[in-house]
């Protein structure tokens, strides 16, 4: 087959480097260059191998549109794409598009799936090798591969341990389905469908009426970005590697309880809340400890 994969990052990367062991990869569609001048690693994978390269920053205009019917493809694969993709772009190849998405559609469409399945306590998630209809994460599913989330588990730990290296065997073993000529369409379950924004400091922001059960699951599903933040003498303080030891603290809810080699201990309704590392504003990432003594905190001091 004459394939064209769009893509971008370290995903999409990764992808073309195991999809040209494979099959003929005759095009490659990538995101513009960043303003600081640095490739998208994508694009160092294309170069290096001689595939023709394409970056376009509006994929509605006819001449895009065009150019890519020129390259009469028989499967356009979007590994990891965040452009928007008319019906038309989509369908133009011979066998159409397919898709990797990191969620049990049609739960969890949109950009932070990942995110949210952790924010929202889900006990597992997934990934789905869909067929694009031009949609948000809707069309037919193709298959779909699900794991369990661990108490602990945070969105990076789901991402880089599990739903990476899992999207990219996921979508190798649908274009083999599709070359046999044996790959579903599925229908998505409308009613079952939920849509998440993406997961911005609008989101990341702790709320301490809320129980410390969901203030844990919030700090997982913000890790490592962007990051769920509190705000300690008017400056936001990102808090990483959350745990969760339930009972009365025996304080109000934002109180700073201490801090130790374990970790910062706030309380929480329910609850105990210790993280590890945090991230005050205009700082890098240190240790719990590290912030808590340079930020001349103690037992007692509250977090807004």
């Amino acid at each position: 087959m004459r394939i064209v994969v769009m893509g971008q990052a370290a995903f999409g990367a990764k992808f073309l480097e195991e999809i040209i062991k494979r099959e003929n990869v005759i095009a490659v569609y990538g995101p513009p260059d960043s303003p600081k001048g640095k490739p998208d690693p994508i694009k160092g994978v294309a170069t290096e191998k001689g595939i023709p390269y394409y970056q376009p920053t509006n994929y509605k205009l006819p001449e895009v549109l065009a150019e890519f019917q020129a390259l009469k493809a028989d499967l356009l694969i979007l590994a990891f794409v965040t452009a928007i993709l008319t019906p038309e772009f989509l369908n133009t190849p011979t066998h159409g598009s397919i898709c990797y998405h990191p969620s049990l559609l049609p739960r969890h469409r949109g950009g932070s799936a990942i995110n949210w399945a952790v924010i929202m306590g889900d006990l597992k998630t997934g990934l789905t090798i869909f067929w694009p209809d031009g949609g948000i994460d809707t069309g037919p599913m193709l298959l779909q591969k699900e794991i369990e989330i661990g108490r602990e588990a945070s969105t990076g730990s789901l991402y880089f341990d599990h739903l990476f290296a899992m999207g990219i065997e996921a979508l190798l073993e649908a274009v083999d389905l599709i070359k046999k000529g044996t790959a579903p369409r599925i229908p998505q379950d409308e009613k079952l469908a939920t849509y998440e924004a993406l997961c911005t400091d609008a989101v990341a922001q702790i709320d301490w009426s809320k129980s410390g059960e969901e203030i844990y699951n919030l700090i997982r599903g913000c890790d490592p970005q962007p990051g769920a933040y509190a705000k300690c003498n008017q400056k936001q303080v990102r808090f990483y590697g959350p745990k969760l030891e339930k009972g009365e603290p025996g304080a109000p809810a934002g109180t700073i309880l201490g801090c130790d080699e374990n970790g910062l201990s706030v309380a929480a309704k329910g609850g105990i809340l210790c993280v590890t590392r945090v991230r005050a504003e205009g700082a890098q990432k240190v240790t719990a400890q590290e912030f808590f003594g340079s930020a001349q905190l103690k037992a007692g001091d509250h977090f807004e």
